[in-house]
């Protein structure tokens, strides 16, 4: 008998990167019968991969018990179809951060899953409320962002827009926290809470290496040694793609008119060179 939590007991993912594979994982973890979905067959092939050997690290170092592992990869299925989700009652979204491309998926699922179905974004910085108005159930979609890693950050940002309702977020806050995370609640502004705060000081860094303030590695050793960061911001940025960081920048900047939000020159250069971080072998550095 499958496993209900915050009356959702079936699952889908829609992306299978690296943070669409996380949040499935995790959520196989806990005995919700999940389905991971992808147009690419290459990057569900790797997903799953990928999600089996990050169950058997996580299981080796007893950061899960075995048991736990063969629930997660018994709970897991993997598609192509859309058609397999018909039956879900809760979506999580975690494909590119487009806002023309998440609008024309949220219709999409709108129109293939019951009336009941709650529609959740892993956006960093798109609004919530146009994401719920492009469907006719804007009462149940929410922003569910989560961090990366996702197996192993605690927070989930929850981001309720203008027309959700109190019932929705309150689930969504009770799947969070049965998923062993910490949450944090933010109104639907460009960047939420987080990438508000964190864009910035990563735009600033890429400023800082194209005026010459310091070299790359300097930058970020000043960062994680003075200010106590695991990683400084320019590694981060790497990790986490800078095609994504100048993506929110851009949602900032737009939606917040203030010029403080200008993507750095520098930062546009590399991502138009192509230079996307670690996903692509090369940004500020070289993987």
């Amino acid at each position: 008998m499958s496993k209900t939590i915050a009356g959702f007991s079936r699952v889908g993912v829609v992306g299978s990167g690296q943070m669409g594979a996380g949040i499935a994982q995790v959520i196989a973890t806990q005995g919700l019968k999940t389905i991971l979905v992808d147009i690419n067959p290459g990057q569900v092939d790797l997903a799953k991969a990928g999600i089996a050997t990050s169950l058997e690290k996580l299981a080796s170092k007893n950061v899960i018990t075995a048991d736990t592992r063969t629930t997660a990869l018994s709970c897991l299925s993997y598609s192509t179809d859309f058609e397999v989700l018909k039956d879900c009652d809760l979506i999580i979204e975690a494909i590119v951060e487009n806002e023309q491309i998440k609008t024309d998926l949220f219709k999409k699922l709108d129109s293939l899953l019951p009336s009941g179905a709650v529609l959740a974004s892993n956006t960093s910085s798109i609004p919530i409320t146009r994401l719920g108005a492009a469907t006719q159930r804007p009462d149940k979609v929410i922003g569910m962002h989560f961090m990366n890693p996702v197996p192993l950050m605690k927070l989930v940002e929850i981001i309720p827009g203008m027309a959700t309702s109190e019932t929705t977020t309150k689930r969504i806050l009770e799947l969070s926290h049965a998923l062993g995370k910490e949450t944090s609640l933010s109104q639907d502004y460009p960047g939420f809470v987080v990438n508000r705060i964190l864009m910035p000081m990563i735009n600033e860094a890429f400023n800082a290496l194209m005026e010459g303030v310091a070299s790359r590695e300097d930058i970020d050793k000043g960062m994680k040694l003075g200010t106590n960061q695991p990683m400084g911001p320019l590694q981060l940025a790497d990790f986490i793609g800078l095609d994504t960081c100048l993506a929110i920048m851009k949602v900032l900047h737009n939606g917040l008119g203030d010029p403080r939000y200008r993507p750095s020159p520098l930062l546009v250069k590399y991502v138009e060179a192509g230079f996307h971080g670690k996903k692509s072998k090369r940004g500020v550095y070289s993987y």
